[in-house]
């Protein structure tokens, strides 16, 4: 039997078990997926594991996808690009990272039918995700890319990749047609944002975050008539492209499956 995990810490709010074990029993694979809570000294032993076929495949989250990537031998040109990487493979004897991030936000964006060409946007945070995407806005055409984090310097540091960013101090507020929290503050029922959104009409909010559903980040715009969308389909769509690397099938993505996924 063929097994596949998610790691990351927190991980108890990953659906990604639910989802790929769903697609599993619908193909008729012999395979598990199960989820994991590691610390940073723990991902060196869970890679030499995954050299002795303990594993087939791995799936990587906060606060991980930069940080498993020493242990790897090759990288794929998205998880190069954006020194983050989700997935994780066998290939000719190799380790590989990969980052189906990239192609997941992609989708969830056109699923929506809008036009992000000459947009301008914010992104709240720095971490994991963020150089994703970034990477995926860039396809898109945008005019304006901001980011702003509480600390500034690892703002600055995504400059090095993208050189089109425009890094705004903690606290303000520019402009923008969408603003994307990119942070893990929205997992706890009590977490709040600590910025002045409370004039912010008629703008998209986007929320990475799918579990809770609606985070208070999305629950105070939509209460100002603002367009929301969490990320459980840019979740599905990055997993739909892990289980097709892994597996070498393209899950369906259907209401059956929205439906597992209700939280």
């Amino acid at each position: 039997m063929k097994k596949f995990l998610v790691i990351g810490n927190p991980i108890e709010h990953s659906l990604s078990p639910q989802l790929h074990n769903f697609w599993i029993k619908n193909n008729n694979l012999n395979a598990t997926y199960t989820k994991k809570k590691l610390n940073d000294d723990d991902l060196e032993k869970l890679i030499h594991e995954m050299r002795e076929n303990k594993f087939n495949g791995i799936n990587v989250t906060v606060p991980f996808k930069k940080k498993i990537i020493p242990y790897l031998d090759e990288l794929s040109n998205e998880a190069k690009e954006t020194e983050s990487v989700n997935t994780i493979y066998i290939k000719n004897n190799k380790i590989k990272g990969h980052n189906t991030d990239v192609s997941g936000f992609e989708h969830s964006i056109k699923d929506l039918n809008i036009n992000m060409c000459n947009k301008k946007v914010l992104i709240i945070g720095a971490g994991g995700v963020v150089s994703s995407i970034i990477f995926a806005l860039n396809n898109m055409g945008l005019r304006k890319i901001f980011v702003t984090n509480r600390t500034r310097e690892k703002a600055e540091d995504l400059k090095k990749f993208f050189r089109n960013l425009i890094i705004v101090e903690w606290g303000d507020v520019p402009d923008f047609d969408m603003i994307i929290n990119a942070t893990s503050v929205g997992l706890n029922e009590n977490d709040q944002l600590e910025l002045n959104l409370s004039k912010i009409k008629n703008k998209f909010f986007y929320d990475v975050i799918y579990n809770p559903p609606k985070t208070n980040f999305l629950k105070n715009a939509e209460v100002l008539g603002n367009k929301i969308e969490n990320g459980k389909k840019m979740f599905i769509y990055q997993a739909a492209a892990a289980f097709k690397i892994w597996h070498n099938i393209q899950p369906e993505i259907n209401n059956e499956v929205l439906k597992v996924l209700d939280i």
